[in-house]
């Protein structure tokens, strides 16, 4: 709902984005000369102007403009317009400080194809690969992964970042990624027992043992976490949408999704969980 979205222009906050909407002013393209609500010329003027910045960033696709203009909770404003470029990340590491762990897997899912990285094989092709996209979804990834990828290869990415953590927060759905998702009716089958630490478990189990099942357990888990973020995505969107005049605009669930390249070794699962106690 990004052309029916006001609230980016500094000075509109949500009551004057309300009163806009209420007074017939539903789509940027209804800001013209005939005004049924009040405001100062100044204002005027401003919303004229972003709104015509607005229109020439959407045009040259940079959802950058919009994500440095809404709050981290209104950035699902901006998802459908920019779905062609998003990519979901997820990361996987020895621990939760940078400076002293590393990178163990990467996962990333554009809506098509699957990605995964590996700490020792294709870690370093990230680098590249993720500048092809210009939108990441993340859930916690202000937090935690974003920044510690900056800090492990020593990059800034430049990409727009729609943190799910923010916007279900808003739904009132706290808590972790795996956390969001029961609440929300989503099932992990076989990866249900398996959590952050047991994916760092899972890492020193493959470095002393180099068993290929441990691996390909770790990477399903991984890339679970970037194919389930579109389903939240979508969930998120339309749950944000249904509270506004446009909740007839809901997108439909994802038809197309992949099947986990790798698969769960509940032999390893069930040795590993003897690990944690």
């Amino acid at each position: 709902m990004l052309k029916n979205t006001f609230i980016h222009i500094p000075g509109i906050g949500n009551i004057t984005e309300q009163r806009l909407w209420e007074s017939g002013i539903q789509h940027w393209d209804q800001f013209t000369g005939n005004y049924s609500i009040r405001l100062s010329p100044t204002k005027m003027d401003t919303i004229t102007t972003y709104l015509e910045q607005s229109y020439q960033h959407l045009k040259t696709g940079n959802p950058n403009y919009f994500s440095e203009h809404l709050p981290a909770n209104l950035h699902w404003r901006f998802f459908p317009e920019f779905r062609d470029s998003i990519v979901y990340l997820d990361i996987e590491t020895t621990g939760l400080e940078s400076w002293s762990n590393k990178i163990t897997t990467i996962a990333l899912y554009d809506g098509n194809s699957i990605y995964h990285y590996v700490n020792g094989q294709n870690l370093d092709d990230f680098v590249d690969d993720i500048k092809r996209y210009k939108v990441i979804v993340t859930y916690n990834g202000k937090s935690f992964d974003v920044p510690f990828i900056e800090s492990y290869f020593g990059i800034t990415l430049n990409s727009s970042h729609i943190d799910l953590r923010y916007i279900l927060s808003s739904l009132g759905y706290t808590g972790g990624l795996k956390s969001c998702e029961i609440q929300l009716g989503m099932d992990r089958g076989d990866l249900s027992e398996i959590d952050g630490y047991f994916a760092v478990l899972l890492w020193f189990e493959y470095q002393r043992n180099e068993n290929q099942k441990v691996l390909e357990t770790l990477l399903a888990y991984n890339i679970q976490d970037v194919l389930n973020l579109e389903n939240l995505m979508v969930i998120a969107y339309n749950l944000k949408i249904k509270d506004t005049p446009f909740y007839e605009n809901q997108l439909p669930e994802p038809v197309f999704l992949p099947g986990n390249p790798f698969k769960v070794d509940l032999e390893t699962v069930e040795r590993i969980s003897l690990l944690r106690f």
